[in-house]
């Protein structure tokens, strides 16, 4: 799968993605990073990417030629390769939808994406308009730029990419992969500070290890994120719920 983003800084970009698990997967060929320079597309003899805002208003505004122009790049790059290629343009925003493992799921099955990383006080409507196919935020918050936002989508995205992760049972079982939260997990010694290992765990019963955890992301979920779980509840009508004890 590639990656390409489009960035006033793909410094940070290269740094925050080239290592660990994602870095390995890069090596291996499983997947790309692309960090492409807008600046590098400016017709502005001083590389200057942005201006004031008409209609006044504090900071400044990315430019829609710059941007356009760097798009237009990357895509006659793809299809050298694919030809008719239109790969989705996700632009990183907190007026987008927010990012989730479905999103995750659904971007992990196109050939390539192409990343678009705001900065100033935001980029021209204009070229929004002409190449951004989907509206995305991580959050109710604000950050200095989407360079973080977009390694957050890009880390969730690759961990789907069949190859990148080692164990193939991983991507399958982790926190919201089934729209719960993960179980407890337990590693040697058997006791420590005087907590012990779940007798369960340690029983070789792996259908009753299965149930165990289920019933823990089960119980954690509805603990710490109620919203999701009662989501659940809603997408699995097939799984008994528990009768309520009579007092």
């Amino acid at each position: 799968m590639n990656f390409h983003i489009m960035t006033l800084f793909p410094d940070m970009i290269r740094r925050g993605l080239e290592t660990s698990i994602l870095g390995r997967a890069k090596e291996a060929g499983y997947i790309s990073i692309d960090a492409v320079n807008i600046r590098d597309y400016t017709i502005d003899k001083h590389k200057k990417v942005d201006d004031y805002t008409y209609g006044g208003g504090a900071g400044m505004l990315m430019q829609a030629q710059p941007i356009y122009d760097c798009h237009k790049a990357i895509v006659e790059n793809i299809r050298k390769e694919k030809e008719g290629a239109n790969p989705r343009v996700i632009y990183v925003t907190p007026q987008g939808k927010v990012f989730d493992q479905s999103m995750a799921r659904e971007f992990a099955r196109e050939d390539d994406l192409i990343f678009l990383c705001g900065h100033y006080e935001g980029v021209d409507e204009r070229v929004l308009e002409e190449i951004v196919t989907d509206y995305i935020s991580i959050g109710d918050y604000v950050l200095t730029g989407g360079e973080l936002p977009a390694m957050v989508m890009i880390d969730a995205i690759s961990r789907l990419v069949p190859g990148v992760l080692n164990n193939s049972d991983s991507a399958e079982t982790e926190s919201f992969q089934d729209g719960l939260l993960e179980y407890p997990q337990y590693s040697r010694p058997e006791e420590w500070m005087g907590k012990k290992v779940p007798e369960i765990l340690l029983s070789g019963n792996h259908a009753k290890v299965d149930e165990w955890r289920l019933e823990q992301s089960k119980l954690r979920t509805k603990e710490r994120r109620p919203d999701l779980y009662e989501k659940w509840v809603l997408e699995h009508p097939e799984v008994p719920k528990k009768k309520r004890r009579k007092k």
